[in-house]
């Protein structure tokens, strides 16, 4: 399975590699106007965040957040746009410390109710997981920091990956549905053409979505509307 991926700038529109995607942000005009600052007392510290699959990384996406906003929020973005089925637990892996969405004080667990600048600082890499079963692992790193001008928006999308094309297991089309069951022994990818092939019953597919998470569990898809 290939783990390059193209993706597309979700300022201006253009499409490039996966490894050429932080130079273009970084360079990139329409990007760099939503930060212009226009009142010197009134700028943020911002934390541009890459996440992407621990174990798929052609899934990936690249995010805006002010320093001052918290775990929590981040943890509600990737669930919105990558993970949320049925309301599992997460949870952040930090520096040798655990941040939990329920955290049980009986286990001194620490909560998400923490600004981002307090636990991340440029540079740190860090680990994400939602559902404690049916596992969906994630990569993050802060790719940088900057000043500008407050937006009002807690999280910004700034790239994401277009979605791999995933080869039907029965005629090499492009596959549309999966099967949960047999996601990881057996023929799981299935096109719209091919699916009376499959001996599972129809309940056990899912939409082939944009996200790490894809066949997993019940997750059928994104919460926002982002492509």
């Amino acid at each position: 399975m290939a783990k390059t991926t193209e993706g597309r700038c979700l300022f201006c529109g253009k499409t490039l590699r996966k490894t050429l995607i932080k130079r273009h942000l970084d360079q990139c005009d329409v990007r760099a106007n939503e930060y212009i600052i226009k009142d010197a007392e009134k700028t943020e510290r911002y934390f541009c965040i890459l996440a992407q699959g621990r174990e798929d990384p052609r899934y990936w996406i690249y995010v805006d957040m002010p320093s001052k906003s918290t775990l929590h929020r981040l943890d509600n973005f990737l669930r919105d746009i990558w993970l949320e089925c049925c309301g599992h637990l997460s949870m952040f892996k930090i520096a040798g410390q655990t941040f939990h969405s329920n955290p049980d004080r009986e286990f001194r667990d620490r909560s998400m109710n923490l600004k981002l600048e307090s636990v991340l600082s440029p540079g740190m890499q860090f680990g994400y997981e939602y559902d404690f079963g049916s596992t969906t692992m994630l990569k993050l790193k802060v790719v940088s920091e900057f000043r500008g001008n407050k937006r009002g928006k807690e999280v910004k999308l700034l790239a994401r990956n277009i979605e791999p094309v995933i080869e039907c297991d029965y005629c090499g089309k492009q596959a549309t549905n999966v099967c949960c069951q047999c996601l990881y022994d057996g023929d799981a990818w299935v096109c719209d053409d091919c699916i009376d092939k499959h001996e599972c019953e129809e309940d056990m597919f899912l939409p082939v979505v944009n996200s790490p998470r894809v066949g997993v569990c019940a997750y059928s898809g994104s919460f926002l509307e982002y492509e």
